[in-house]
């Protein structure tokens, strides 16, 4: 097997980087950040680019690539924190793909892939349990189809999306509800990352037709979580990415004791940890990318490695970049911080290090 890129592959990068340089730097992402994230024209240049499409099929006016081309784009994405719901809305198209019949595809897919519909998943309804049982909002069956209950209290980019699919226990089972974001009550909530907006969503006395709710077998509910791990994983890979950057130029830069502090050995030991770091949980995301389409049992394993030494690895590598700059790494108006801070959002998305590492136990057995 070869995990070296494609030529296509690079290039993708190279654009998306060079997109967010250009369209959306810090500047920007930090003006975004402040009124929720969302920039329409933005959004529909990404849209026109294909970006959006990337794992839908042609048929359906996507592009028709794999995971790992989308593990590409969310890292490129992630190295200046790109505020768009990009990742929310290909776990809502991984979603559909997964669990809605022929005729739920044709008619949502298409919008999903130019990106007239902004998209968003919800999951389970408690931050610290991954577990079928997590889902506690119900949809009931009526005359006219299904009326829900309950709320989703953690839903990233709520307040963005046109449409929201939420996982629901149905009468039948898990399934997925997919509901207009007029149709709910969507209460933002405080993050400490202010690029990644999270709302709760009362979905108490909505009443959906029986086209809007998909069903979901508890494998498929294991799949998406994995996808959600990885989705995040990759945006670690990218904004770790930036840190390091960030803070080796300021090593260079900055003069103490009549030498740049990159020289002090107690300085290159913190940024080789760093690098490191970085390089292990690169590898092991890649890795589970080329999984999620090519080796699918091996998944599951892949991304609990990947996201179970991500989570730590990420958020000592933010610590580390915010101290190495000292008292300036901690201000406002520095860009070290807001790394720090993205840290600490995907340390507990889709699973922490400690559910992931129990979980490669339990896969090997032990």
């Amino acid at each position: 097997m070869n995990f070296g890129f494609t030529e296509e592959q690079n290039l993708l990068r190279d654009q998306v980087e060079r997109f967010m340089q250009d369209t959306c730097p810090m500047t920007r992402v930090r003006e975004l950040s402040g009124t929720g994230g969302f920039d329409a024209a933005l959004w529909k240049q990404i849209g026109d680019l294909g970006w959006l499409g990337l794992l839908i099929p042609e048929a359906y006016g996507g592009l028709g690539l794999k995971w790992i081309d989308q593990v590409v784009v969310l890292e490129a994405a992630a190295t200046g924190l790109c505020p768009l719901p990009i990742a929310s809305h290909a776990l809502a198209s991984t979603a559909v793909l997964a669990c809605a019949s022929d005729e739920q595809k044709s008619r949502w897919l298409p919008l999903m892939a130019s990106g007239e519909a902004i998209c968003t998943l919800g999951l389970y309804d408690d931050a610290n349990w991954i577990d079928p049982s997590a889902i506690t909002a119900t949809a009931k069956a009526n005359a006219d189809g299904y009326v829900l209950s309950g709320t989703k209290p953690f839903v990233n980019d709520a307040s963005n999306a046109s449409y929201l699919l939420l996982a629901v226990q149905g009468p039948e089972g898990l399934g997925l509800a997919a509901v207009s974001k007029d149709e709910v009550r969507i209460t933002p909530q405080p993050t400490m990352d202010s690029t990644k907006p999270m709302a709760s969503v009362d979905l108490d006395g909505v009443a959906i037709n029986a086209e809007s709710l998909l069903a979901m077998t508890t494998e498929q509910l294991s799949y998406l979580t994995d996808c959600g791990a990885l989705a995040v994983t990759a945006e670690m890979v990218g904004a770790g990415d930036s840190i390091l950057n960030l803070t080796s130029d300021y090593a260079k830069q900055r003069i103490q004791f009549g030498k740049p502090i990159g020289q002090y050995q107690g300085v290159k030991h913190r940024l080789a940890d760093m690098y490191v770091d970085l390089e292990s949980y690169r590898s092991l995301c890649y890795f589970a990318g080329w999984c999620a389409d090519d080796d699918p049992k091996e998944l599951a394993r892949a991304v609990s490695l990947a996201k179970g030494y991500a989570s730590d690895a990420f958020n000592q590598i933010g610590i580390d970049g915010v101290g190495l700059h000292g008292a300036i790494g901690f201000t406002a108006e520095y860009d070290a911080q807001l790394f720090l801070k993205r840290s600490k959002w995907a340390r507990p998305m889709f699973g922490d290090s400690d559910f992931h590492l129990d979980r490669v136990a339990s896969l090997g057995g032990l």
